[in-house]
């Protein structure tokens, strides 16, 4: 944890109050200094300590960029500065409405510090060239009037899609008619597609006109911009960095475009926002098809099928963490944000409130912009948060999965909400917010206490029924910190818990009637949930393994399987049971065991006296033998079909000199 010297803490003209102990213990300060208007007539109290030697930590979010300026000042005139670092706890926890209880105020704010002590994960980036080379699709008058604009610090190209007049040929851009098939890409890497091109003659007096027809023709450009007026080019259009698509319906786009495309020259650092580790990965074995929850819910489409496991274009991915919240096998993991930071984060904030208050307390995911921004407006101008309800923070709230929600509940959090933007926001997490509500149904929780809500929910004070159990340890993987909580949470609840269809979670179930042993589930499960046994015919299966990716159905030839989700809390789970088992077939030569005794019956059955080769003779036997008695009988024996015959005498030169 890192610790601060000096806190500053601002009641912003005395309309919020503090606790100072408790956040002087919570952030691990030497000294806490308690000031009114620490932007304004106490600004000055700031300077000094910014230009002292301690660490220093400013409680005040709004302000950042200021305090962040007088620490360049500072630096400026005395040839140094403090580190300084700067929370909001006024918008998310000082201001409350006017019956809140102040020890709840006071805890959550000491929870808020004690939460960003923690250390950031380390992100890793990447660095992207942009040349400047633009592409303008469009009308002719629409793509015309863009190229003006940006022609000074971008290389253009204009294909425009009618025979839109063109007053005057411009040394400063190209422009050419056509019509845009395909794109693909990212800023500095976009690759277009276009049919019937035709590139404009500029020689001649009069009309310009448009040269030779091209049935196919392709580009690579570093700015893509879209005035077409009909549908993006890609999904989730806005997270594609490089791309500017122009909304028909809004005023003044060119002019919006054109400001931020002109900055798209040089080179830029781009988070990685994933890591991948492909071994993990469930997506595919022997070409049959597995797993495809990342691929079904990536908003971008910035992963794609690569044999058996899946690949991730990290200039396309937009960070927004839908694919680690649903994979079952945690291949896929987000840098920015990983699974541990956050329970740590969790744990650390629950814990905290709890000390200081002896209850429950609330949990909100949000997202730093518009959700921060609703935060921050009910805060100034109604009765902001409800006293007990503690705000996360995160980049995009697709990032949240079930195992994150039933992790809140393992650190002893009574309510788990997540704030949507937008109607894709809740459609992103609806899935993971079903799965978690079956979870609580089947512990005999109420399913409404994970739930997606409005900004205007936010300030509602909420039943809080308390937490569902008492809190564990958080330690473990997304699949380890949800068997363990809901274990908790689960009283006297002996049967699985079932779940939705899709559930990572789950039983197989095998027709024995149909099931010949042949064991192609056993050798294709990626997780190694399926089994044999080491000496007889037998499949075995480890439910707590088991992600349901479908691969042991989808390879099975005999159609015997079939996937069960659902979330087995008993100790059974975590051993190998025999699902579907026979006695094997022992060899009528030798003894030794082998094959499956059913199939060998059911073979010599269907061949016995029905096929010629099969009848009137002993070759059904060999059906009946080991590998090795079957080549020896074939090969031996007055009726062997592969008999030679008695082996001659070896004859020597004294039989031909006495012959």
């Amino acid at each position: 944890m890192t610790a601060y010297k000096t806190l500053l803490l601002c009641t912003c003209d005395k309309t919020q109050s503090f606790n100072p102990e408790a956040l002087q213990v919570a952030s691990a300060a030497g000294e806490v200094i308690v000031v009114d208007q620490l932007c304004g007539k106490d600004m000055q109290i700031a300077a000094e300590h910014l230009g002292g030697d301690a660490d220093l930590l400013v409680a005040c979010g709004q302000q950042a960029a200021l305090f962040e300026r007088l620490g360049e000042d500072v630096q400026a005139e005395i040839g140094k500065s403090a580190p300084l670092g700067t929370i909001d706890i006024r918008d998310r926890a000082g201001w409350s409405a006017p019956g809140a209880k102040p020890e709840r105020v006071h805890a959550k704010q000491a929870a808020l510090v004690a939460a960003a002590q923690l250390p950031a994960p380390m992100v890793p980036v990447k660095t992207i060239q942009s040349n400047g080379v633009c592409c303008i699709v469009g009308p002719t008058e629409q793509a015309i009037r863009m190229a003006e604009l940006v022609q000074d610090e971008l290389g253009v190209t204009c294909i425009v899609s009618d025979s839109g007049p063109i007053q005057l040929p411009s040394a400063g851009y190209d422009v050419a008619k056509g019509r845009l098939t395909a794109a693909r890409g990212a800023l500095g890497n976009f690759k277009l597609e276009f049919s019937q091109l035709q590139a404009l003659n500029p020689a001649g007096r009069g009309d310009l006109g448009y040269g030779e027809v091209k049935a196919t023709a392709h580009s690579e450009c570093d700015v893509f911009i879209d005035l077409r007026g009909g549908a993006p080019a890609f999904p989730s259009h806005e997270k594609r960095n490089g791309y500017f698509w122009a909304d028909p319906d809004k005023t003044g786009e060119l002019e919006r475009i054109a400001l931020t495309a002109r900055d798209r020259v040089g080179e830029f650092e781009k988070t990685v926002y994933f890591n991948l580790e492909t071994s993990l990965c469930a997506h595919s074995r022997a070409n049959q098809p597995g797993c495809t929850r990342c691929l079904d819910v990536c908003s971008t489409e910035a992963i794609f099928s690569f044999g058996e496991h899946v690949q991730i274009d990290s200039d396309i991915c937009a960070g927004c963490g839908t694919c680690a919240a649903v994979c079952p096998t945690s291949a896929i993991t987000m840098n920015e944000t990983p699974f541990e930071a956050l329970t740590q984060a969790i744990s650390v904030m629950g814990r905290v409130y709890r000390e200081h208050t002896g209850e429950s307390p609330r949990l909100v995911f949000h997202t730093l912009g518009a959700g921060a921004d609703a935060i921050a407006f009910l805060a100034r101008y109604y009765d902001g948060l409800a006293d007990d309800l503690i705000p996360m923070g995160l980049g995009q709230v697709d990032r949240i999965g079930h195992a994150e929600i039933m992790a809140a509940f393992g650190a002893g959090y009574a309510e788990v909400l997540i704030l949507a933007d937008t109607e894709a926001d809740r459609r992103a997490v609806a899935a993971e917010i079903e799965l978690a509500q079956a979870m609580l149904t089947g512990t005999r929780n109420s399913p409404s206490r994970v739930r997606v809500i409005a900004a205007q929910e936010l300030g509602e004070a909420g039943e809080n029924a308390g937490r569902v159990s008492e809190p564990v340890l958080l330690v473990g993987g997304r699949r380890d910190i949800t068997r363990v909580t809901v274990s908790a949470m689960a009283e006297n609840v002996d049967a699985p818990i079932p779940l939705p269809l899709g559930a990572p979670y789950g039983a197989i179930e095998i027709d024995s009637d149909k099931c010949t042993l042949c064991l192609a589930c056993v050798s294709l499960c990626p997780t190694g949930a399926l089994g044999d046994h080491p000496d007889r015919p037998e499949v075995q299966f480890t439910e707590n393994a088991c992600v349901q990716c479908g691969v042991c159905e989808s390879t099975c030839p005999e159609t015997a399987i079939t996937l069960k989700p659902q979330l087995d809390l008993s100790k059974a789970a975590l051993s190998a049971r025999a699902l579907h088992g026979e006695e094997p077939f022992e060899c009528i030569k030798c003894g030794t065991p082998f094959g499956v005794a059913s199939t060998i019956n059911r073979i010599v059955e269907k061949l016995e006296n029905r096929h010629w080769m099969y009848t009137k003779s002993d070759n059904v036997q060999l059906i009946k033998m080991c590998d090795d008695c079957r080549v020896k009988s074939q090969f031996h024996g007055d009726t062997a079909p592969m008999a030679s015959g008695e082996r001659p005498r070896i004859r020597t030169g004294d039989d031909y000199l006495d012959s």
